[in-house]
């Protein structure tokens, strides 16, 4: 005869979650290492997300400062002979585009080199440069001085220079006021410029002013690399032009590049290892499901005697279903929740050190979260299954 519904053995939510944290109380130990996997999971999920983000945040507001509009342009090496010269004119050229805000010139001085003094072995130039600058330089690459300051139209002219930030530092030079050896003569650092972000060849370069590079360094006048920013809505349809412009007869042998895109392209190459480190959190997850599975069989198995004796009182072998899957959902629960705090702790500790902005994606320990109840459920199911079928006589047997 079917047992009408209203008359069925029913399990309130309250007792079945006190029924299923039960075991979890009882060995609080064994609980925390089981959960401890699946903490480590989602805690990698959500740390290397959160980092992710707040590296992406700290870009996009270094581009906002820096801006994006700036373009450099230089002679194409050939796949054979001599690279073609950029011509002495060509910022000239250049400021005449449409859709060109500022241009800037960088010589560098290829026989030229600088030293701490004039005892240094010549051979030992520490992979330094000497370029002439254009007095535009500055504004036009976004480079801020650390110290000192930056040519006029009198320094320009004398023994003076303006070192990077790599070629102070490898030249014992840390404050302006100083001497160097550049060109076979003393030479008087008046500044010393922060690093460079969008253009990070000048931070291993010693510059010097124009009209010192034409009268004493054999300078031909010819430029190496060209700064220009660019109106920000124009730079589609200005960057094809900019290499015709300077060589009519010979575009193929001038590069344009954008260094925020590369800098964009560093990012990318984050979001790959950011790809990598969630696989293996989700590694992480599945050996943590594996320990949560492994746990519950061994409840069950050492819990035969209580299920049985809750069998014989009247409990179901749906009853006894829910109260491990429960336990197993509880278990993932708590390390899931344990793993997002850990995440968020985390992303916030490499955010303050490297002085990021934090971001921290509430969507993802909630997905984390989610997804290790599912977790839970998958590992919790053939224990409970199993701890259904014990007998009731199972209470006598063991």
């Amino acid at each position: 005869m079917t047992v009408p519904s209203s008359s069925r053995s029913r399990l309130r939510a309250a007792d079945l979650v006190r029924l299923g944290s039960e075991g979890i109380r009882s060995k609080p130990l064994r609980a925390v290492l089981s959960a401890l996997g699946i903490a480590i999971g989602v805690a990698a999920m959500v740390a290397v997300l959160g980092i992710s983000a707040s590296s992406q945040a700290r870009l996009n507001a270094s581009l906002a400062e820096l801006g994006t509009n700036l373009l450099t342009t230089t002679s194409e090496p050939p796949a054979v002979g001599d690279p073609v010269p950029l011509p002495v004119n060509a910022d000239a050229r250049l400021a005449r585009l449409p859709g060109i805000e500022t241009v800037s010139s960088l010589a560098t001085l290829a026989d030229v080199h600088v030293y701490r003094s004039s005892l240094i072995d010549p051979a030992r130039t520490g992979g330094l440069l000497v370029a002439a600058a254009g007095p535009e330089l500055p504004g036009v690459v976004a480079a801020d001085l650390a110290s000192g300051r930056w040519f006029d139209p009198v320094t320009a002219a004398f023994p003076t220079t303006v070192l990077g930030a790599t070629a102070a530092e490898r030249l014992g030079i840390t404050e302006p006021g100083g001497l160097v050896w550049l060109g076979g003569v003393n030479t008087t650092v008046i500044g010393i410029l922060d690093p460079v972000a969008l253009a990070p060849e000048i931070d291993i370069t010693a510059l010097v002013g124009m009209p010192l590079a034409y009268r004493s360094l054999d300078f031909s006048g010819e430029p190496t690399t060209l700064y220009q920013r660019v109106d920000d809505e124009a730079i589609a349809s200005i960057r094809p032009r900019i290499a015709r412009v300077i060589h009519p007869d010979a575009p193929s042998t001038v590069a344009v590049s954008r260094p925020s895109d590369a800098l964009a392209a560093v990012n990318a190459v984050d979001d790959a290892f950011t790809g990598m480190l969630l696989g293996l959190g989700g590694i992480a997850l599945l050996v943590g499901a594996i320990g949560v599975a492994n746990t519950m069989v061994i409840s069950v198995i050492e819990r035969r005697r209580e299920i049985g004796l809750r069998r014989a009182l009247g409990a179901t072998r749906r009853h006894i279903r829910l109260q491990f899957l429960t336990e197993a959902l509880v278990l993932s629960a708590l390390g899931g929740g344990a793993g997002a705090v850990i995440g968020f702790a985390v992303t916030t500790l490499v955010a303050t050190i490297n002085g990021w902005p934090t971001v921290l994606l509430v969507a993802v320990p909630i997905v984390g979260v989610a997804s290790t109840l599912v977790v839970g459920a998958v590992a919790g199911l053939y224990p409970a299954v199993r701890a259904a079928r014990t007998p009731p006589h199972a209470a006598l047997s063991s």
